[in-house]
């Protein structure tokens, strides 16, 4: 571009293609890649004629006289442009010129001298390597928002122009020149902005992990670990959650969900669905169950909202995990040999959509056996199946030995979750460990089979007795050990019905008796009047044990239990 007509071509000035002048141009200027002159055209109330010729200045007697942009003083309006104008020209790029903005902002430079010594802010902007791109390709370059040594932010156009004779060089010899706009409002405006959606981002987050357990249940059976990622984009932060319930008995609830849709809202909805979980988890019902009542209480927090969530109970006796699933996706199970299993069915619909039945499932966790529970953000990436994703994190799993945490932290980066990743992430892992050696001398089971009549109650206290003895608990827990025994016998033969069953359990941490029966009917506590005869059992097991409750089998009947914390130093 010949720089003497470049401001032909500056922004807002609109050239029309079939506009004629008198002044024919010349091929050798042609040649030159001179921008053809533009006329400027006489305003009149007359209607246009089919004649596409435009009326010169001179052709209009009596006029006024408005000059075309090549006779226009184009030092003068580079001078009065408010944006920064600056021409270098050369391989080293000299100086040629800088305008009346340019000076204003950083003072006035020397002419005929490299721009690295003439104008450092040029430096300080990074836009020297651009200038040699700029020479190099003749092609314009761009870049936004770059802020100066005095605070100002610029929007800076690169373009290639010819500088014939400029400074003492060689006619033709490459120029460029510098155009900047001052954007320093628009870019304060995007850091408040920026700065609005941290802070939003940061508030969900800090709402998001205050929600979630600050430290997980630790069963006697199970080694837990647990992991969140919020996602790294400024809305990613969504309703990721999971949490760990110890039920008593030896059983635990594990539970994993993810409320659909980012920021606070979803953060609060699943707050309130996982303060739901504990509290329903507390009556002890099957799964499924228990799914069916978060599915009516979505609906009641938010109808548009709603949420996948998977529900498991562990219980050591019977060494299978059993789940309930509304939506979400698979739990994988690694047997000790190291195969995967994949817990497909059953799967019934989100939470919030109303109007299914759930259904229970289950899966074998014996000892050596590690299940992962997850959210979407480890499985799903854009353009790929998720399938992909699952059998992916199944491959994962298959290699991954060790701790909790530790299988938590390889499968996070084997699934390729950084910290930008575009979606917040929930990994749930927990592994029944398979105990050798003195440590499963602390774990021990007993149980007797009771058929009912008189006999039953001696029986169960005589097998108490026996068993404690053997596993050689101190005098006072022994004795608590058999009276609750006895209690709970006593009130299944009363209340229950056949076939009963007397099981006695010790972890490493504490002593669980428990009796089944036939009678799904669960016993509560109540104040026996001085005249009763019976009605005291339950309070004497309330006032002994540690914890104690009931709860209805699935195959029909229920389970009274109570557990006695061991004193330290007890093997």
């Amino acid at each position: 571009m010949n720089f003497t007509r470049w401001s032909a071509r500056l922004p807002g000035t609109q050239r029309r293609a079939a506009a004629r002048t008198e002044h024919t141009v010349t091929p050798d200027r042609r040649g030159e890649g001179s921008v053809p002159a533009a006329r400027a055209e006489r305003q009149t109330d007359d209607p246009p004629d089919d004649t596409p010729s435009v009326p010169s200045v001179s052709a209009v007697p009596g006029g006024p006289s408005v000059p075309a942009v090549d006779d226009l003083p184009t030092r003068e309006i580079l001078d009065r442009i408010p944006a920064l104008v600056a021409l270098v020209h050369g391989p080293d790029h000299r100086t040629a010129y800088v305008n009346d903005a340019y000076v204003a902002a950083f003072g006035v430079r020397p002419l005929g001298e490299p721009a690295h010594e003439a104008l450092p802010e040029l430096e300080d902007l990074g836009l020297l390597p651009l200038l040699d791109q700029v020479l190099r390709s003749a092609k314009p370059r761009t870049v936004k928002s770059r802020k100066a040594p005095t605070g100002r932010s610029y929007t800076i156009t690169c373009t290639p122009v010819d500088v014939p004779g400029a400074g003492g060089t060689k006619p033709g010899e490459g120029g460029v020149l510098i155009f900047a706009a001052d954007v320093t409002d628009h870019a304060e405006a995007a850091e408040r902005l920026r700065a609005s959606e941290r802070s939003q981002r940061e508030t969900a987050v800090t709402l998001q992990r205050s929600l979630l357990p600050q430290e997980l249940e630790q069963p006697d059976d199970l080694r837990i670990a647990a992991v969140y990622h919020p996602g790294g984009t400024e809305a990613a932060v969504g309703g990721d959650w999971y949490d760990v319930i110890t039920l008593g008995g030896g059983r635990t609830a594990l539970v994993i969900g993810d409320v659909m849709g980012r920021g606070v809202r979803a953060a609060a909805v699943m707050g309130q669905l996982r303060t739901a979980v504990r509290a329903y988890a507390r009556l002890d019902l099957p799964p499924h169950e228990v799914l069916q009542l978060l599915d009516g209480l979505a609906t009641e927090i938010d109808a548009n909202q709603i949420a996948t969530c998977a529900y498991a109970v562990h219980d050591p006796n019977e060494g299978r995990l059993v789940y309930a699933s509304a939506g979400h996706l698979p739990i994988l199970v690694r047997d000790e040999s190291g195969m995967v299993l994949r817990a497909d069915e059953p799967t019934g619909p989100p939470l919030g959509t109303g109007g299914w039945m759930h259904a229970s499932g289950s899966v074998p966790l014996g000892p050596g056996s590690t299940a992962v529970l997850y959210t979407d953000g480890l499985v799903e990436r854009r353009n790929e199946d998720l399938d992909e994703g699952i059998a992916a994190l199944e491959r994962a799993l298959a290699g991954a030995t060790g701790a909790p945490q530790v299988v938590c932290d390889r499968l996070v980066r084997s699934t390729g979750v950084t910290a930008d990743h575009d979606d917040d992430v929930a990994v749930l892992v927990l592994q029944h460990p398979a105990r050798t050696g003195p440590d499963s001398e602390l774990f021990r089971n007993a149980a007797l089979e009771l058929l009912g009549g008189v006999e039953a109650a001696p029986r169960a206290r005589a097998f108490a007795s026996g068993v404690l003895t053997s596993w050689r608990f101190p005098p006072e827990l022994h004795d608590l050990g058999v009276l609750a025994a006895s209690e709970l016998v006593a009130n299944s033969l009363q209340h229950g019905t056949p076939p009963m069953r007397l099981r006695l359990r010790r972890t490493d941490r504490r002593l669980i008796v428990e009796v089944t029966d036939g009678n799904d009917h669960l016993p509560r506590r109540r104040r026996a009047e001085p005249g009763d005869e019976s009605g005291r059992g339950i309070s004497i097991i309330a006032t002994i044990a540690s914890n104690w409750g009931s709860r209805r089998a699935p195959g029909g009947g229920k389970s009274v239990w109570c557990e006695f914390a061991l004193p330290r130093g007890t093997t």
